[in-house]
């Protein structure tokens, strides 16, 4: 019980409490550098911990002896234990986007741009892991059980990607506007390469070849993106035969 209570009070500490010496060193570019050093792996620890335990089950205390770090410091780089939270959830998905930015530029044919944006998803950093890392077995608990903090990112950050991708493939199937059609195709264009990220295990158990070997990630990718230009290319035949029809 007392442990309980210490755990709960640690969790409430004000934000104005400052880390203690080491984890928020004076001004200057040496401070900065082990105050970002600091804050991830406060980082690391939190999305590992969280994706164990769930949002609840998790403790401050926890996460900072595993970082390394006093409790305060959570307080002092993310606010509190939801800020740390929103910024774990937040993480792989600044990253994902960083990687496909640009997909949609006008310049890029639509082989060029697919292969960006499902690249993205298909070689990450963790590619190749027996299990999955910890920013996906994070997501698939949101997944489970979306949180407000996940349905505020969603809104804030993957609508606006998933907006440049319905625009995308107005653009190719030759619609001014995107329409409910394109939004089914934007999602099972994103679901196909979001998946090695989430089922890596799983096709490792069904196919342990298909994602080792040299190659073997460049082959799939190929596959995938021609996979999506035939997508589009069957959107097409098919508003050009019900305008045919309806013309009929």
């Amino acid at each position: 019980m007392r442990a309980m209570k210490v755990n709960q009070a640690l969790d409430l500490l004000p934000a104005s409490v400052a880390p203690s010496e080491g984890d928020a060193p004076p001004d200057g570019v040496g401070s900065q550098d082990r105050g970002a050093r600091a804050r991830e792996r406060l980082l690391h620890e939190a999305i590992r911990i969280f994706a164990e335990k769930g949002f609840a089950r998790a403790s401050t205390r926890e996460i900072c002896l595993a970082a390394g770090q006093n409790v305060a410091s959570i307080h002092y780089y993310f606010g509190d234990k939801a800020g740390l939270y929103r910024a774990a959830l937040l993480r792989p998905i600044e990253e994902t986007s960083a990687r496909f930015e640009g997909f949609d530029d006008p310049a890029l044919s639509l082989e060029q741009a697919l292969r960006r944006l499902m690249g993205a998803f298909l070689m990450p950093p963790a590619a190749g892991a027996a299990q999955p890392d910890p920013e996906a077995r994070l997501f698939l608990r949101e997944m489970l059980e979306p949180s407000s903090a996940f349905m505020d990112i969603v809104s804030q950050h993957i609508l606006p990607q998933h907006q440049r991708l319905v625009r995308l493939l107005a653009r190719h199937v030759g619609l001014a506007e995107p329409d409910e059609a394109l939004h089914q195709m934007a999602f099972a264009l994103s679901a196909t390469a979001h998946d090695y990220c989430m089922s890596r295990p799983f096709m490792d158990a069904l196919a342990p070849r298909l994602l080792h070997g040299e190659g073997a990630m460049e082959r799939v990718l190929a596959r995938l993106v021609g996979y999506g230009v035939a997508m589009v290319a069957q959107e097409r035949a098919v508003r050009a035969a019900c305008q045919a029809a309806s013309k009929a």
